[in-house]
């Protein structure tokens, strides 16, 4: 079996959060939408700020700021919230929910425009990869491994 070319170029979005541009498919950001009321989960970490109703969804809430312990930012700024389709296929998470300021940016992306800026040190938490894309300092989201946690954590409060 041949494996499929990569594509020369992903539609890809970058998500104001705090001082942070997390850069994503685009095909992952399902909606943007204003902070609707969220109920919270019992035991939860301050990054996970609750559980909102979103199309007959209970979508988890968090804030990625919190989560990797990086700046807040601007607080003045428009809070909405990205509704992200989940990666891991779980049938009880299919949507997460981040905190956002502002809205996202749509952007077509190759190879060459992605430049790795790790230096080595640990990563923060839910951060894959740090890069430089154009002029934005942007991280990639650990998205596995942030709804591998969302699952136990809900699986615990339930």
């Amino acid at each position: 079996m041949s494996e499929l070319p990569l594509p020369r170029e992903i539609r890809c979005v970058l998500v104001p959060v705090g001082n942070l541009r997390l850069l994503l498919p685009n095909a992952t950001v399902a909606e943007v939408i204003t902070l609707p009321a969220s109920e919270p989960v019992e035991g939860a970490p301050p990054w996970l700020l609750g559980r909102i109703a979103w199309r007959g969804w209970r979508v988890p809430l968090l804030s990625f700021t919190k989560l990797a312990g990086v700046s807040e930012g601007d607080t003045e700024q428009a809070v909405r919230v990205a509704v992200l389709k989940a990666l891991g296929g779980h049938a009880d998470l299919p949507f997460v929910a981040v905190i956002t300021q502002g809205f996202p940016r749509l952007t077509t992306l190759n190879a060459e425009l992605i430049i790795p800026t790790h230096d080595g040190a640990p990563l923060p938490p839910g951060v894959r990869a740090q890069v430089l894309v154009r002029d934005d300092v942007a991280v990639i989201p650990d998205l596995e491994g942030i709804e591998a946690e969302l699952i136990d954590l809900l699986a615990l409060a339930s």
